[in-house]
């Protein structure tokens, strides 16, 4: 079993994989902690409150965190995320507590307190850049980072950037810098994880959860239908917690990942170097290249099912 850290903004594809995580038999979720990005920290806060809330664990410890950027102003994905950051199903107010510390605190004590965390960051890397300036020994307590973020190839904010990577990327670049194991799985794998109608029915069909990720994806489809033509929507931020559950979901390749933080069309960009041209640059991540979509939409399938 492994334990995490979800770091999160809720958000549908970080609601979907705060719920596939909670299911885990793999995972033991010991603390979410929220950041904002997809929409303001309020929202994405309660959001996560209320997804806990829905499952009954009030077990989890909830802490928010970070409300803007490092040095930036925000960009939030209301256009995508509707006015609560989650809309589309009816979810229940928020019960489960919100912990006394701040969220930053909250994971560092979560790593300190587990025998190695694999911290799952979903969101801008706000959250994970402070507790790494604040408590150098953090990567002490830390097997590994897999994040959702970044891209090989393409952007989905701007022709260069991944939306994650781009509210913040003066914390992406404080994170990929650090002394820990890091995957990033990107656009480059997150755009193959498409669910569309067939597979929104057969999530119906699971439990009563998979019927509230069902209208969740019903409402975000409406984003990609409109922008992109594509009839499905892509489970972004699930596809992180997956590969920690089922390690080989994701193909991966070791290569060399700088942020750019300062370009007039490329700033957030994730620079990877795929064929090693840069001698001097040590590689520093493992980056997702290919997605297993089969085995990834039966897993979300089998685990959803355990609700009922």
């Amino acid at each position: 079993m492994t334990d995490i850290v979800l770091d999160c903004d809720p958000g549908h594809d970080d609601a979907i994989a705060l719920l596939l995580a909670a299911a885990a038999d793999e995972i033991d979720l010991r603390a979410v902690t929220t950041v904002a990005g997809n929409h303001t920290l309020e929202n994405t806060t309660r959001n996560a409150r209320r997804l806990l809330t829905l499952i009954d664990r009030d077990d989890v410890p909830v802490g928010r965190g970070c409300a803007a950027p490092l040095t930036r102003e925000l960009t939030i994905a209301e256009y995508v995320h509707g006015e609560t950051g989650i809309d589309g199903p009816e979810l229940p107010d928020p019960e489960v507590p919100l912990d006394d510390r701040h969220g930053v605190d909250l994971l560092v004590d979560a790593a300190r307190a587990a025998d190695g965390i694999t911290l799952v960051p979903t969101g801008p890397l706000t959250n994970v850049a402070m507790a790494l300036r604040k408590y150098p020994d953090l990567t002490d307590h830390v097997d590994e980072i897999v994040l959702m973020g970044g891209a090989v190839a393409e952007g989905n904010i701007t022709p260069s950037a991944e939306f994650n990577v781009f509210v913040d990327p003066e914390a992406a670049r404080v994170v990929f810098e650090a002394d820990v194991p890091t995957t990033m799985v990107g656009l480059d794998v997150t755009h193959q994880a498409r669910v569309g109608p067939d597979g929104i029915g057969d999530l119906r069909e699971t439990s009563h959860v998979g019927s509230i990720v069902a209208e969740l994806l019903d409402f975000a489809a409406d984003y990609y239908r409109e922008t992109h033509g594509w009839d499905a929507y892509p489970i972004h931020d699930a596809v992180a917690v997956a590969q920690v559950m089922d390690e080989g979901i994701v193909d991966t390749e070791r290569m060399r990942v700088d942020v750019e933080t300062r370009g007039e069309f490329t700033a957030g960009r994730t620079v990877c170097d795929v064929v090693g041209v840069v001698e001097d640059r040590v590689p520093n991540a493992d980056v997702g290249l290919d997605l297993d979509r089969d085995r990834f939409v039966d897993l979300l399938l089998a685990e959803l099912a355990k609700y009922d």
